[in-house]
């Protein structure tokens, strides 16, 4: 059985009012049979004792109703007096409690399935909005001219009310009025309106403010904004609308097109990015080009570069911030794309800033930026360009604080992983480019973060997309249009066995260890944990690591190396070239022992080669000097170009698929011109066939939800662990 409210208010006639009558509210009850809504009193035999024709269900539909109406009333406590009525009909109705029934006491009846029903002639519903946008004083001209000067300049911008019923604008008179009132009906526009009069009052009390620049635009673009902690339905004005159509176009015309003095054609898609970092950066507006790995954000960043040195209002150097491993793939970049462009490396000893001109690339790394940051600050730059901009995904690091030092006309981020465990990166990385867009951190994690990593709020990630869109550009090799020369990928999964040497070393860690972890404080317990998950890794890799052998047999004692050898003879045999990323340098040293031993040239880099050695290593790979290139996943799975390479093997697996896409991308990027083949290398039954399903869940980076890697399983209980690490069936 439901129930809803009918309200009824009489007195409302012209005569009425004018001889001051009072007006009376009353709320019928109804119940909901399968004929729709039926008055209480018309509902046939329900209630009335003498009706001899009241069906056989008659008793247990007034018991249903009955029951009902109970808990509307412990919803609503207005409604008690129908439960000791003899027919519960109606019940009159004051005016604050009219004024309570258009607010909570709706919403408190709605969540028990009890529906509010009003006269459809009292037009209802005062709902707040917002104009937002710079003050019409008919002096500011109009274009790009006067929105980069409004979003650079310590402006204010207006924050002004308005106020609709019914979906018609009210003026300030009308609004003065419901106010003055004092009760929920009065007479207004010739009819009559229904407000709670708290709401009116709360409406008029509101006072135009004043916002900065950005939080404006941030409200244009969503079309929101919070406001003592609700939303607020926002409409720009001016030419704030201008700018937020201009940045949200969906297709605009090319403006900037191929500059001068660059000496490489770029594609259709480049020469978009291209236009869109010109008009994003004309605006004073910071940006993100998150392109897939080998696009083209280099030359592309150049060729910006090139543009802007033709505008007065832009010109300066041009500062890249990068890693130390990219210094030299920058310099040789810009001298091969833009000829006669001075360029300088501010990094080592005696590096100099003297004589920085306009026009000039100046190439230093975070490092050096942590060391520099006072130097690097006193200049001004024309634009800022942080490479590889995960590196300062952590708003509280060093590098990241002395990042925001560095003023500039243009702030551009470059990086294919905008996000690689959680959303605040993402804000750490355009609130650098620029600050305030998306608010402060704890008010963004609240807003959007943790309901969309949730899945809880599917409104707060199109806010989000809304929000960050216009400031990132993202376009991925699989995109129709991006790329159609690259050849095609294939990424396969090799499960391996583990040896009998490999299953008894890792059964005895899992059980030793998860004895301790049992009786471990929380502390201890994490650490614990770390170690097991590390312990059973290198395990999966050769016992010989885990071991720690200082001259270790390694032939005939892992699964991965044997199928390594397998999948090398192949490759080597076709005369191609391959990649093996694994991510613990002691492991890449003992494939380059176990391959010198077979006779296999290979080249190893790992975090501690010199920055001059890694080019050079580079070089020797891409000439053909070594077939096999062993790599430290975080050490060169960013920036290298090695399209020397047919073959990619991930000899073990990390915690993020974007780090993992990054390493592939070091082969499988423009100017690669044969088919590209990813091998991943996987202990079956073991913790990384777990971490393979856990990857493939994480593969979308458009679901912004990546957990947090190694450090989330330290959270798991004791028995999710043991699910976790335990050897399958299929590994013993």
């Amino acid at each position: 059985m439901r129930l809803s409210l009918r309200v009824e208010a009489s007195g409302l006639d012209e005569a009425a009012l004018q001889d001051g009558a009072p007006i009376r509210f009353r709320a019928v009850l109804q119940v909901h049979g399968h004929g729709g809504p039926v008055d209480v009193m018309d509902a046939a035999g329900l209630w009335t004792a003498a009706d001899t024709g009241r069906p056989e269900s008659a008793p247990r539909a007034r018991t249903d109703a009955l029951l009902a109406l109970r808990r509307a009333a412990r919803a609503w406590p207005p409604l008690t007096p129908l439960l000791s009525a003899a027919v519960p009909d109606t019940v009159d109705l004051a005016d604050d409690e009219i004024a309570e029934l258009l607010g909570e006491g709706a919403r408190a009846l709605a969540a028990v399935g009890v529906d509010v029903h009003w006269p459809r002639h009292l037009t209802r519903g005062l709902t707040a909005h917002a104009a937002i946008g710079p003050p019409d004083d008919g002096t500011a001209p109009s274009g790009t001219a006067t929105a980069a000067s409004f979003l650079s300049a310590d402006e204010r911008v207006t924050f002004g009310w308005w106020f609709d019923l019914g979906g018609r604008e009210l003026s300030r008179e009308e609004l003065d009025r419901l106010a003055e009132a004092k009760r929920p009906l009065v007479r207004l526009r010739d009819g009559w309106a229904l407000v709670d009069p708290r709401e009116a009052e709360r409406a008029r009390s509101e006072r135009n403010r004043s916002v900065t620049p950005v939080e404006a635009l941030a409200a244009a673009l969503t079309g929101a904004a919070e406001v003592d902690g609700r939303q607020v339905d926002v409409r720009p004005t001016g030419w704030l609308e201008g700018l937020r159509e201009r940045l949200t176009a969906q297709d605009p015309a090319l403006a900037v097109g191929q500059p001068p003095g660059l000496a490489a054609t770029l594609r259709d898609y480049q020469l978009r990015g291209l236009d869109w970092l010109a008009r994003t950066t004309s605006l004073g507006l910071g940006c993100c080009l998150a392109d897939d790995m080998g696009l083209g954000k280099t030359v592309t960043l150049i060729a910006l570069h090139l543009h802007r040195r033709t505008d007065p209002a832009a010109a300066g150097p041009t500062l890249v911030v990068c890693p130390a491993s990219l210094l030299g793939n920058w310099q040789r970049e810009i001298e091969r794309f833009a000829p006669g462009v001075p360029v300088r490396r501010f990094h080592g000893p005696g590096r100099d800033l003297a004589t920085v001109t306009d026009g000039e690339f100046v190439l230093t790394t975070y490092g050096t930026l942590r060391l520099d940051a006072v130097r690097l600050a006193g200049l001004s730059w024309g634009m800022v360009v942080a490479d590889e901009a995960q590196h300062v995904k952590n708003p509280y690091s060093a590098t990241a604080r002395a990042l925001r030092t560095i003023g500039a006309r243009a702030r551009v981020a470059l990086t294919g992983t905008p996000v690689e465990n959680n959303l605040t990166e993402l804000w750490a990385i355009l609130d650098w480019t620029t600050p305030g867009l998306l608010g402060s951190l704890g008010g963004f994690r609240a807003r959007y973060a943790q309901p969309v990593e949730g899945g809880r709020d599917p409104a707060a990630a199109r806010r989000l997309a809304r929000l960050v869109g216009p400031f990132l550009l993202r376009r991925r090799k699989s995109d129709p249009g991006v790329a159609p020369e690259l050849p095609p990928k294939t990424e396969t999964d090799h499960p391996v066995p583990l040896t009998a040497e490999q299953a008894g070393l890792y059964e005895a860690l899992v059980r030793e260890t998860l004895d301790r972890i049992a009786a471990a404080d929380d502390m201890t317990r994490r650490g614990l944990i770390m170690r097991l998950l590390t312990g059973l890794k290198q395990i999966c890799n050769h016992p010989a690591q885990f071991l720690k052998e200082d001259d270790p047999r390694l032939a005939g004692r892992s699964g991965k190396l044997e199928l390594l050898d397998e999948l090398l003879g192949t490759v080597l045999a076709a005369d191609s070239g391959v990649l093996v990323f694994t991510q613990y340098v002691r492991m890449a040293r003992l494939l380059e022992r176990h391959l010198a031993a077979r006779g296999v040239s290979s080249l190893l880099l790992h975090g501690g080669t010199p920055v001059a050695a890694r080019e050079e290593l580079v070089r020797r790979f891409q000439a053909g000097e070594a077939p096999v290139f062993l790599l430290s996943l975080k050490a060169a799975g960013t920036g290298l170009n090695l399209t020397r390479a047919e073959h990619v093997v991930h000899y073990d697996r990390w915690w993020n698929p974007a780090v993992e896409a990054q390493a592939t991308d070091r082969a499988y990027r423009i100017g690669q011109t044969r088919p590209v083949q990813v091998h991943r290398l996987i202990a079956e039954g073991t913790l990384e066939d777990r971490i393979a399903e856990m990857l493939g869940r994480k593969r979308e980076l458009a679901d912004a939800v990546l957990g947090s890697g190694e450090a989330a399983l330290t959270e798991l209980s004791d028995e999710e662990l043991a699910a976790l690490v335990e050897l399958r069936g299929e590994a013993r």
